[in-house]
C-alpha cells in the first residue's frame, strides 16, 4: 500500500477509498484481506487516527507513530483514572486493567468491548472530561484501555460484528491474529520506511506537511528529511522535498474526475491544503481539520457530496467547473450509486456543504 496507509476511523472510508482508485474494487475484496487473509489490519497510528496498514508493515508503523500516540494515551488515561477517584494510582490499575483483558482473550478469543467489560471488573468506572458542560458527562473508562492495548500492538482489531459501513470490532491478542511475526525495527528504520514511502506518494511536501502528517515534531521531520537525503524544490510560497529519485515532473494528466469519501489520505494528504483546496475550505473542512466527502476535477477540490433520500449519490459543486468537468462528475454519481446498490453511508464528518440547510441538487 504505497500511501502508507488508508484512513479508517471512520468505518465506509477505506471501502470508498479504494472505490475511487482500484477499478472492479468490491467490498469482499477489502473484507477478505482484513479479515480472512489478514494481510492488512486496522490500527491507531498517526495522529491519533485508525488505519488500514499492510500487516507486514505494522512494526515500521508502530515504531514511527503508533509509540508515540500509545505513551500519550497512557499518560491520559492514568491522569483521568485518578481524577475520577477510579484509583488512587492510575499506573498501577491500567496495568491491572491491561493485564485482565489480555489473560480474558488467551484463554477466551476474540471479544467485544461489551463482553469484555461485562466480564471484567478491572475495566469498570468512568470519567467526566468536562464537569457540569453541556459536552460534559461520565464516559467509561473501559474503551479506553483498549484504545491502550491496541495502539501498542498488543491486540488488534479482528472480526467486525457490523457491516462494511458499521465498526463493532471482537479484540484479539496479536500473536493470534496474525501469525508471522515481524522482529520490531529501530525508530531510525521506522522513520525513513515510513517517511519515504509516504513522499514517494505525497511529495513535494513540506516539512510542516511531514510534522503533521506523522503526528511529530519538526526536529523529528526536518532529521529524517536529511537522513533520506529529501531535495529541496520551490513551491509557490515556499520550499518542498522530494525522494533524490524522484526529480522527474510528472506527464500531464487525462482530466480526471473523482468523489472521495470523508477523511481520504488526498483530502487529508497535507496540511497545507490552499493549492487543492483553493476558497473551499469552510465548505469542506470542519472546524476541527476534518475533510467530509468530497468532488474533485483535475487534481482540485471543488464541491462536496451526499446521498438524498432515496440513496442516490448528490454532488453540490462550489464552482462552475464546466460542462466536461460538470459531466464527468455526474457519471461517477452515477457509478458510485450503482455500486453502493442502496447502502447508506453517514459520514461521521460531513462536508458543512452538504449541510448547509438546503437539499443538495444533483450535479447539472
Amino acid at each position: 500500500m504505497q500511501m502508507v496507509g488508508l484512513h479508517a476511523t471512520d468505518p465506509a472510508t477505506p471501502y470508498l477509498t479504494l472505490w475511487a482508485r482500484v477499478p472492479g474494487f468490491r467490498r469482499d475484496h477489502l473484507d477478505t484481506a482484513l479479515y480472512d487473509r489478514r494481510t492488512v489490519v486496522k490500527h491507531l497510528a498517526m495522529r491519533r487516527t485508525l488505519w488500514v496498514v499492510r500487516s507486514d508493515q505494522l512494526p515500521v508503523i508502530q515504531t514511527a507513530a503508533s509509540d508515540r500516540v500509545a505513551a500519550n494515551e497512557r499518560r491520559r488515561l492514568i491522569a483521568d483514572a485518578e481524577k475520577s477517584g477510579v484509583a488512587t494510582d492510575g499506573a498501577v490499575w491500567l496495568d491491572a486493567a491491561c493485564a485482565a483483558v489480555l489473560d480474558h482473550l488467551r484463554r477466551h478469543g476474540p471479544a467485544s468491548a461489551r463482553e469484555l467489560r461485562e466480564a471484567l471488573p478491572e475495566l469498570a468506572g468512568s470519567h467526566d472530561p468536562a464537569p457540569g458542560k453541556t459536552w460534559g458527562g461520565a464516559t467509561p473508562l473501559g474503551p479506553r484501555v483498549l484504545t491502550v492495548l491496541g495502539v501498542r500492538g498488543e491486540v488488534v482489531r479482528g472480526p467486525n460484528d457490523g457491516g462494511w459501513a458499521v465498526s463493532r470490532p471482537r479484540w484479539t491478542l496479536r500473536d493470534d491474529w496474525l501469525d508471522d511475526a515481524v522482529a520490531p525495527v529501530s525508530a531510525h528504520e521506522a522513520a525513513l520506511h515510513a517517511v519515504g514511502g509516504w513522499l514517494r506518494t505525497f511529495g513535494p511536501a513540506t516539512v510542516t506537511d511531514v510534522k503533521w502528517w506523522f503526528g511529530h515534531t519538526l526536529t523529528w521531520a526536518r532529521q529524517t528529511l536529511q537522513s533520506l537525503g529529501a531535495v529541496e524544490v520551490g513551491l509557490d510560497g515556499g520550499t518542498g522535498y522530494v525522494l533524490p529519485d524522484d526529480l522527474e515532473p510528472e506527464p500531464e494528466p487525462e482530466p480526471w474526475a473523482a468523489l472521495l469519501p470523508g477523511l481520504d489520505v488526498t483530502t487529508m494528504g497535507w496540511y497545507d491544503r490552499d493549492w487543492y483546496l483553493g476558497p473551499h475550505r469552510a465548505l469542506v473542512f470542519d472546524r476541527n481539520g476534518n475533510g467530509g466527502p468530497t468532488a474533485w476535477w483535475n487534481g482540485r477540490i471543488v464541491g462536496g457530496w451526499g446521498q438524498d433520500e432515496d440513496g442516490r449519490v448528490v454532488v453540490r459543486l462550489l464552482e462552475d467547473i464546466g460542462r466536461d468537468g460538470t459531466e464527468a462528475l455526474e457519471r461517477r454519481a452515477d457509478d458510485l450509486t450503482a455500486w453502493l446498490d442502496g447502502a447508506r453511508v453517514s459520514p461521521r464528518f460531513p462536508s458543512p456543504v452538504m449541510k448547509a440547510g438546503f437539499e443538495p441538487d444533483r450535479v447539472g
